[in-house]
């Protein structure tokens, strides 16, 4: 007998998308949206890079476009169109003709925001995205008009299908997906859309109970409800066959904050680590594969935690200014009238945990 083996190799022109989503508000995820996406593009000038914002307040689509009272007049006038040149823009599209046409909808953010590269792209947040939800949800739990409709496939794999786009360039394109802590449809399009999961978690109590919730809105309670378990998100995907996204990496955030890294991140792998690699045990296949073998929770801990800087001033002039860490040169910035002082030794840290995490990806 012959034996043939076939190695394979991820391909290097392949789209890729992420979804950074936690379902507790304040842990930073279009703060880290912003400065994961804005390095990744300097440091991948072969790839196009495309933030899509799904969440109803637009900040990390504000950010990027320059932050301040000039990325609120933009983002007005992207959202006020006929045919909103917004993620509402083209879900309505899509919604409406089985597809979209995403140069459509895409804005060049370095015609915007000078300070970005020439690379990076954003289909800007929309708050109208509230009000087209209750519609989204109508048309998913459509009667199906025969055995191959899926209505409810169809709405839920809108931004999935989108992610495998390309822009006129042709380049492979990576998306990074920011969302709403709230579990609403259009959240649910947004997880469905990322090939791979992203969860920003405080160093605080709340952020780490919030990891249970985040397993069972995606994949569902151990124990089902008898009466309303087979409504929910998880099992209409189960049932759908459904690809849902690999968790990638925990991102501790603000672990700087009060306690100091160290305590920090030990309250972290106490609690937050231990229902992951606990859920890991028993579910290996939710999350990305890695290279070494995981045997151990410290093994765990090294393939998917990565520690992130809290950003202070640094993030506040970023958010200000739409500026990221590597154009961020000045001791000091003008916000709104008042003079903010930036470290450089904080900005070249921040600079760093966040340039090691895009490494990572």
């Amino acid at each position: 007998h012959i034996t043939v083996i076939f190695f394979t190799k991820t391909n290097k022109m392949e789209n890729k998308s992420y979804v950074m989503w936690n379902n507790k508000g304040g842990v930073g995820k279009s703060t880290i949206t912003f400065h994961i996406a804005s390095v990744y593009a300097e440091k991948n000038p072969n790839r196009d890079v495309v933030v899509i914002d799904m969440c109803p307040q637009a900040n990390s689509s504000s950010m990027l476009m320059g932050g301040g009272s000039q990325s609120e007049t933009k983002l007005q006038e992207l959202i006020s169109k006929d045919e909103p040149q917004s993620i509402v823009g083209y879900i309505t599209e899509a919604t409406l003709n089985g597809d979209a046409d995403l140069s459509k909808y895409v804005t060049k953010l370095n015609c915007v925001n000078s300070y970005l590269s020439q690379n990076l792209y954003l289909i800007s947040g929309d708050g109208n995205l509230e009000l087209i939800a209750p519609l989204l949800s109508e048309r998913a739990e459509a009667t199906p008009l025969s055995a191959n409709d899926k209505p409810w496939v169809k709405i839920h794999t809108i931004i999935k299908r989108l992610t495998r786009k390309r822009l006129n360039s042709g380049r492979p394109c990576t998306y990074f997906i920011d969302t709403n802590p709230s579990f609403a449809i259009y959240t649910q399009l947004a997880i469905v859309g990322g090939d791979k999961l992203l969860v920003p978690i405080n160093a605080d109590d709340s952020s780490i109970f919030a990891i249970t919730g985040l397993f069972n809105l995606i994949w569902g309670t151990a124990e089902i409800h008898p009466v309303y378990g087979k409504y929910t998100f998880a099992a209409k995907a189960k049932d759908h066959d459904l690809d849902l996204p690999k968790i990638s990496f925990l991102l501790g955030n603000r672990f700087t904050q009060k306690k100091g890294a160290a305590h920090a991140f030990k309250a972290l792998s106490n609690e937050a680590l231990n229902k992951m690699y606990s859920e890991f045990t028993i579910n290996p296949d939710k999350f990305e594969e890695t290279v070494n073998d995981i045997e151990s929770i410290i093994d765990f801990e090294k393939a998917y935690s990565i520690e992130l800087r809290d950003f202070n001033s640094a993030g506040v002039v970023a958010a200000n200014q739409g500026l990221p860490l590597s154009k961020m040169d000045q001791h000091s910035y003008m916000v709104y009238g008042e003079k903010i002082q930036v470290s450089k030794e904080q900005r070249e840290l921040c600079k760093t945990a966040i340039e090691n995490l895009v490494e990572n990806l």
